[in-house]
């Protein structure tokens, strides 16, 4: 662990990598089973949130001026799945609201917790990358 006031500039890249993959930040650091169980879990909420009819949240909310504390929160969330999210954001996939199936807001629900997840398994792989964790 580093501790002479240097930036650990692999555990930042590694946590950058965590993010926008789900799971390569453990597998990049030989950790297979976090990193496919950690990851197969993200990827799997995802397919399931989209299957159910979830959707994301955009960045500045539906209307930005008046979008409210929980579409931000929401679209946090969201962001949380990384590249996903970033790839369905530049393509305009997965923000249309499927609100006629009876399970879109559990695909909701899915989708923001893969996110959080995601957020997770980021932080975890950078704590091992700094020596905090095993």
């Amino acid at each position: 662990m580093q501790n002479d006031g240097a930036i650990n500039w692999r555990a930042w890249g590694l946590g950058i990598i965590a993010w926008l993959i789900p799971g390569a930040g453990h597998l990049l650091q030989k950790k297979w089973l976090r990193g496919l169980l950690g990851g197969g879990v993200v990827w799997g909420m995802f397919v399931i949130g989209r299957v159910w009819g979830g959707h994301f949240y955009p960045l500045l909310g539906n209307n930005a001026p008046t979008s409210t504390f929980l579409d931000t929160f929401w679209s946090f969330m969201n962001l949380g799945t990384g590249a996903i999210y970033l790839f369905s954001h530049v393509t305009g996939a997965n923000f249309v609201e499927q609100a006629q199936l009876a399970t879109f807001e559990y695909g909701d629900t899915f989708l923001k917790v893969a996110g959080l997840l995601n957020f997770l398994l980021m932080l975890d792989a950078f704590d091992i990358s700094v020596g905090r964790k095993p």
